[in-house]
């Protein structure tokens, strides 16, 4: 009786995982999106197309995958009792080197997601409707708190202030956002708005 072959599918472990999503972003700061392509890819790594398209599917699957892959945790997670403290908590788990690299991807993926509609599909399935979620964990427990009220206008706006006040930063200033400068930004911008009190 003939033996029956088993294929065996390639699993990548969590350490080659990490490995690879760091090179994606070191080549999306360095050339972005349009010109980083799978053979870039598959050369620094030192992989195979194959398995790059095997696991990822293509190139928007793998850049998604490798920022939601950096960033430091959930959003909903922080609970410091105070929605000024939770807004001061997700600042503090980065410091302004990381910030500087996150606004130098941010450029490399900005103009692409206008133009490539699935990275933008991808980009929005994964990133911005998981932490739009996030946040609104975050609002949620200030509402129950009593610090903003539920209809306060402004509740549907957080990931609006905070993306605005990240972005604005490069563009206006010509220089990356700092913990210091986005700080002072919550403190005199979005929590005012939601008309929360900082003193």
């Amino acid at each position: 009786m003939a033996e029956v072959a088993t294929v065996r599918r390639s699993r990548i472990t969590p350490e080659r995982e990490a490995e690879l999503y760091a090179a994606v972003l070191d080549l999306l700061r360095e050339v972005g999106y349009d010109a980083l392509t799978m053979d870039a890819v598959a050369a620094r790594t030192r992989s195979s197309k194959a398995t790059l398209y095997r696991q990822w599917g293509g190139k928007a699957e793998l850049v998604v995958k490798a920022i939601r892959h950096d960033k430091p945790g959930e959003i909903g997670d922080i609970d410091t009792g105070t929605l000024r403290g939770d807004l001061h908590a997700l600042l503090a788990r980065e410091d302004d080197c990381a910030m500087e690299r996150n606004s130098a991807l941010m450029r490399g993926v900005a103009m692409a997601l206008h133009q490539n509609p699935d990275l933008r599909q991808a980009f929005r399935e994964q990133l911005i409707e998981p932490e739009t979620a996030e946040f609104q964990r975050v609002l949620r427990r200030a509402v129950d708190r009593g610090e903003i009220r539920p209809d306060c206008p402004a509740l549907d706006f957080l990931v609006h202030m905070m993306v605005g006040g990240f972005a604005t930063r490069t563009l206006l200033d010509e220089q990356p956002p700092t913990r210091a400068f986005l700080t002072s930004y919550i403190d005199a911008v979005i929590l005012p708005a939601l008309g929360v009190t900082t003193t």
